[in-house]
């Protein structure tokens, strides 16, 4: 644990990316291999469930300290992060020595049959001294579920707390609560990992694609030099689309470009392999169950194949808004009902698997070529391959751009006809080229403290737009300020707060901002009617009065335009 939280203040002290990398690099040349693959595990920030809630450890400290709740939530107001506010003001607070019990693998002695037993102990460290990291991860940590009563939870924390420096605590605080983040991407920790291992990035990006078991086994297998038996489950690192900038790409030959719709849905990969299907979302979460229409379409696909493409949800030649997908997130059985209000479409971008091969490294009019003969045998109703929007200029591209809404689209991607499948965002083969966001003149009706650096700052606001005389909230946003803007409008809204609803604020109704989104959709949750995608501040409006912001009827006219 000790050499793992090294490794987070290296990353934490530095915004140099070589520097990152090296720290990286060094602590996977020095660990331990069990070490290293639970701290692959956590940097990459595979999902794990919370053990310990945050609430639990905030009454867990406010009971062995002197300081009062009230204290405790200034303090929290200010750092935004209990976890981080335990660390710190554990530094006043006189913890008990760690204790010294026998190890975790020795069994406890029996009672003497001449006296009583006693009262069990709660389980504790195993001793004071460093201990491992996969120690914690798989004997200590556990323990919290296994513990009958909050006394015995909280005695084990307190011992946990006592054997560990402040940074330390803060660390395990962040792992105990699921919420473990360090400054690193995935794929400067792949870097690092490439650079300790010699084994290239594009080979450690595709093994460490979805879930693994953090073993030893498993981490000696990741960075061995022969290849390595992929499951069949495994899918492979998704190659992104970069911004087009369009005064650099009308120097472009055209001929060599092709376009597609930028649909707004789930972009995932459909597998087919050893008689099964896995369906894989970009953000490497397996989402087979919450499309079973997909699952049973891949079902007559031959062992094999490996489809690219988009999960939206489909009716009349046409894509529902993203609302009826969320009514299948997270689900782990769709009911008929949900799958009769919200079908599913597959449109298949790429194909990268065939018959068993890995064709990533063909030119993508190859690819989509084989891709047609596949389809062309393989047929599904809620099926089909993404249609190629030839253009002759940049003109025609633009044109095909300011169409997209009324093809249900957010925009296009726009893709050279000899570019490989390539890993993350590679600049010079696909660029995405979306449509200007919509957006509606709102007021600022309430506004909220932010969290982690923001937490001292009002960064979080909810917008209103008429109804008669009546503001009615619309959306939330708390992105697109400048660090001046929020600034001022921080101390306007102390100056001009009217009420406070726990740590919600109302402000007088005469700032307005102009709000952008991607789509606009129905909605029976909401007051207004109607819900906003990716709703976030544009500018800050202060030529124009309240009374002039946009109304409701506004709105659901713009709804109505892409209806």
């Amino acid at each position: 644990m000790q050499r793992f939280t090294q490794l987070f203040q290296d990353i934490d002290a530095t915004t140099s990316t070589n520097e990152k990398v090296r720290s990286l690099q060094a602590y996977f040349q020095a660990a331990d291999p069990a070490d290293k693959v639970w701290a692959l595990y956590l940097l990459l920030g595979k999902t794990r469930r919370r053990t310990v809630t945050s609430r639990v450890l905030r009454d867990v400290f406010l009971q062995i300290s002197d300081i009062p709740e009230w204290l405790f939530k200034d303090c929290y107001a200010q750092v935004g992060d209990s976890a981080e506010v335990i660390a710190l003001l554990l530094r006043d607070v006189d913890l008990p020595s760690p204790p010294s019990p026998p190890s975790l693998s020795s069994p406890p002695s029996p009672p003497s049959p001449s006296s009583p037993p006693s009262p069990p102990s709660p389980p504790s460290l195993p001793s004071p001294s460093p201990i491992p990291l996969h120690q914690w991860m798989e004997e200590i940590i556990p323990m919290a579920k296994s513990v009958e009563t909050d006394e015995e939870r909280r005695d084990l924390i307190v011992s946990w707390w006592a054997a560990l420096d402040n940074t330390e605590v803060f660390v395990l605080n962040k792992i105990l609560t699921g919420a473990f983040r360090v400054g690193a991407s995935a794929k400067l920790v792949i870097k690092g990992l490439a650079a300790a291992t010699g084994v290239s990035e594009a080979v450690l990006t595709h093994r460490l694609m979805g879930d693994f078991s953090p073993t030893v086994e498993f981490y000696t297998s990741l960075t061995s030099q022969e290849a390595m038996q992929n499951a069949p489950s495994q899918p492979y690192p998704f190659f992104l689309a970069t911004s087009l900038d369009e005064a650099k790409f009308q120097t472009e030959e055209f001929d060599r470009w092709q376009a597609e719709w930028k649909w707004d849905g789930i972009r995932a990969q459909v597998i087919k392999r050893a008689d099964q299907v896995f369906i894989w979302s970009r953000g490497e979460d397996l989402v087979t169950p919450q499309f079973p229409e997909v699952e049973a379409m891949m079902a007559g696909f031959p062992n094999g194949t490996v489809l690219d493409g988009e999960i939206l949800c489909w009716q009349d030649g046409r894509p529902l808004s993203f609302n009826h997908l969320q009514k299948r997130l997270g689900r782990k059985k769709v009911s008929k009902k949900v799958m009769e209000e919200s079908p599913v479409h597959f449109i298949a971008y790429d194909l990268l698997e065939y018959g068993g091969v890995d064709i990533r490294e063909k030119e993508w009019r190859d690819r989509t070529h084989s891709l047609t003969t596949l389809l062309a045998v393989h047929t599904a109703p809620n099926l089909h391959q993404s249609i190629p929007l030839s253009f002759t200029s940049f003109a025609e591209l633009a044109e095909l751009r300011e169409n997209s809404r009324q093809q249900g689209a957010e925009g296009l991607v726009v893709k050279a006809i000899d570019s490989p499948y390539l890993v993350g965002r590679k600049r010079g083969y696909w660029w995405k080229y979306k449509v200007d966001p919509m957006s509606l003149d709102a007021v600022l009706i309430y506004a909220q403290a932010g969290s982690g650096k923001r937490a001292n700052l009002f960064t979080d606001y909810t917008f209103a737009l008429w109804q008669g005389e009546t503001l009615v909230p619309f959306a939330k946003a708390y992105s697109g300020l400048d660090n001046a803007e929020i600034d001022a409008l921080d101390k306007w809204i102390r100056r001009h707060t009217t009420e406070r609803f726990g740590p919600v604020r109302s402000v007088d109704p005469v700032q307005v901002f102009e709000i952008g989104f991607e789509g606009i959709a129905t909605s029976t949750r909401h007051k207004s009617g109607i819900s906003v995608r990716f709703p976030r501040i544009l500018r800050w409006r202060q030529d124009k009065p309240a009374a002039e912001a946009d109304t409701l009827d506004a709105a659901k006219a713009l709804l109505a335009s892409f209806s």
